[in-house]
Order: C-alpha cells, then sequence, then structure tokens
C-alpha cells in the first residue's frame, strides 16, 4: 500500500528528530512529516504539470 514511503531516524542534541515521507497527503506531488521531540510539522508541495495563462509569480496560500 505504501510502497514509497521511507522513514529516517537520528538523535539531534538529544531528541528523536524523524523524517517520513511517502505515507501522508497521497493526493500531494510531495510531502513530509518531520518530527522533532514533541513538535511535528506536515509539509506538501503540489504541481501542475502545465503553466497557467497569465500567472507570472508564485502564488502563495496559506491556510
Amino acid at each position: 500500500m505504501f510502497e514509497q514511503f521511507k522513514k529516517f531516524e537520528y538523535t539531534l542534541a538529544g531528541r528523536p528528530l524523524v523524517i517520513e515521507t511517502g505515507k501522508m497527503a497521497q493526493l500531494a506531488n510531495g510531502s513530509c512529516l518531520v518530527r522533532y521531540g514533541e513538535t511535528a510539522v506536515l509539509c506538501t508541495a503540489t504541481a501542475s504539470a502545465t503553466p497557467r495563462d497569465g500567472i507570472d509569480f508564485l502564488p502563495l496560500a496559506v491556510d
């Protein structure tokens, strides 16, 4: 089911640093779950196969 799943673990300054990719946010072109101690961040990236006409800048959406 998760053929592309990879997990990297490292201890940094006495806390575990865990990076997981290929498991969450399957609809995004790329995603990465980064955990450091008790803090977690999910980063995703999407891209279109073709550029949109009239867009000459990088639109940024933050939710």
